[in-house]
């Protein structure tokens, strides 16, 4: 069976002048790439900080922080695909350019807000920017590398995320000891002029030579399929309720746009997206993997930060330095899976990277607030790990499917995909989290006044902040909060295995093996003439 990535062409060779500078020209779009990722790591950090009364902080709710998140979320997916359409057709570089300079200036302002509502419109501006940026990095790396070098390429631009995430809790740790808290926004200024400057200077411009028309309907209904779809998913996890008719609403509207987006492209004779690329069991499979990988890794580092800081008391800079070991394997092993994909294929190699993190999701299943620290950190490590040997194939799965010319599409595809996944694990292994935690502390919160038991149980934080007011008689509800959090992290852990192991299935269903020997090909190639 012929898969996209067979049939994609290479395109033609990469122009000598740009192939010379091609490693520093993906060391710009990783800056670039960078501060996008960056900036969501950093947030959660600041968040204690927000939303403490003025003048220290906004005083923000715990709402008006939710949404400080989600608006960058929902604008973000919302927009991902478009903007790789847009990018393919008017030129990635001018995408880029731009995005980055939206991007900039909605820092400057979220640096300078003055009230919850001006962070939460600020943020939704800065994700309108990035959602311009982070497809644009890698339709760029397709059309600087050759295609044998692609993968190489695409694994070291993994590892760059998988850095920006980890040093992303120490850099906002560094800045809130030293700084206000629009700190931690306002550092990414510096960054874009410098990454634009280097921009202008090294990355050349590149689109799509034959973009046909537009498709206005199918961009329209992309961007509203996908909005209501995220924003269902992250009510839901707001709630902890997915049941909530508004919320069951919400994401089967999304679905149903979503559905008729695909009819529509499928009748279009100039579609913005080729849905029969999906047709394809291997391509399906990889995008599935991206989504299943981020869904398990998303909700399970949400619970692990407060498993850090909350039951083992580290600050939120101990809690970035811990994360380390995780961006360390990935900036060790990114680069070389492709080494492992040469000797044992897109299968094994994808198919052991998902069950090492369900592995290590299971090892969360196991931690008590005495684990030694050594132990959190090798898994830490090979959750690392197993993160490299899934991004990087999948991705050169992903990106090598669609013609060169198409690079922003596929992007933004494989960008949208683990954005969805990724909102889906917060909500849905957040609410599980939250119902478990529930469940476990409401026998316990007789202590307090009958009016704010409800407001102490929804989390280990409001359980701790109501005890802390209280006093001495509330005591008891730190050791009650503690053990009933780990049970809730010890079920969320296991579902979140669950759902790596579901991935594993689908790439060892799915995904092909390993390639032949450039003999064995040579001898296919030759039975193949010989029968023609």
């Amino acid at each position: 069976m012929t898969t996209p990535a067979d049939s994609a062409p290479a395109g033609p060779r990469i122009p000598e002048a740009v192939h010379r500078r091609r490693w520093a020209i993906l060391g710009v779009l990783m800056l670039s790439l960078l501060i996008v990722v960056l900036d969501n790591s950093i947030l959660n950090v600041a968040i204690k900080t927000i939303s403490t009364p003025a003048p220290t902080g906004l005083g923000a709710t715990q709402s008006e922080l939710e949404w400080a998140i989600n608006a960058y979320t929902l604008v973000f997916a919302g927009l991902l695909f478009t903007a790789g359409l847009i990018g393919d057709r008017v030129g990635r570089k001018r995408v880029l350019l731009g995005g980055l300079v939206v991007f900039g200036i909605g820092s400057a302002l979220a640096a300078e807000s003055g009230s919850p509502g001006q962070l939460i419109a600020y943020r939704a501006l800065m994700a309108l920017g990035a959602a311009f940026v982070m497809p644009a990095t890698l339709a760029v790396l397709m059309n600087v590398f050759e295609r044998d070098e692609q993968p190489k390429a695409i694994g070291i631009w993994a590892g760059g995320v998988g850095l920006a995430i980890a040093i992303g809790p120490i850099t906002g740790g560094l800045l809130l000891d030293h700084f206000w808290w629009g700190s931690v926004f306002l550092i990414n200024v510096p960054i874009v002029i410098v990454s634009l400057a280097l921009m202008v200077w090294l990355v050349p411009d590149s689109r799509d030579p034959n973009p046909g028309r537009v498709d206005p309907v199918g961009v329209v209904l992309s961007v509203v399929g996908l909005v209501l779809l995220v924003y269902g998913i992250i009510k839901g996890g707001q709630l902890a309720d997915f049941t909530d008719p508004t919320v069951l609403v919400t994401i089967f509207a999304g679905v149903a746009v979503l559905a008729g987006f695909v009819i529509f492209e499928m009748r279009s004779d100039h579609p913005s997206l080729d849905v029969t690329y999906f047709k394809s069991k291997v391509f399906s499979a990889a995008m599935a993997a991206i989504a299943l990988v981020f869904f398990a890794l998303m909700g399970v580092t949400f619970f692990s930060v407060f498993y850090i800081q909350s039951v083992r008391g580290y600050s939120p800079l101990q809690s970035g330095l811990l994360m380390l070991p995780l961006a360390a394997a990935q900036m060790i092993f990114a680069p070389r899976a492709r080494l492992v994909v040469d000797r044992f294929g897109n299968k094994a190699t994808t198919t052991g990277g998902l069950i090492l993190i369900a592995a290590t999701l299971a090892a969360f299943a196991g931690f008590e607030k005495d684990t030694p620290l050594w132990v959190i950190e090798v898994v830490f490590f090979l959750m690392g790990a197993g993160m490299a040997h899934i991004m990087t194939p999948t991705s050169v799965v992903i990106m090598q499917a669609l013609p060169r010319e198409k690079a922003g599409s596929a992007s933004a595809l494989s960008n949208t995909f683990r954005q969805v996944g990724g909102a889906l694990g917060i909500a849905v292994l957040g609410s599980v989290l939250s119902t478990a935690y529930r469940t476990g502390i409401e026998d316990k919160l007789t202590v307090l006044p009958a009016g704010i038991r409800d407001t102490a149980g929804e989390s280990i934080e409001a359980t701790l902040g109501v005890a802390e007011k209280i006093g001495p008689r509330a005591d008891s509800l730190v050791g009650s909060a503690d053990s009933a959090f780990l049970h809730a992290m010890h079920v969320t852990a296991l579902c979140g295995t669950g759902v790596a192991l579901i991935g594993a299935v689908v790439v060892a269903l799915f995904l092909p093996g390993r390639p032949p020997t450039r003999q064995q090909g040579k001898e296919e190639q030759e039975l193949v003439t010989a029968s023609e």
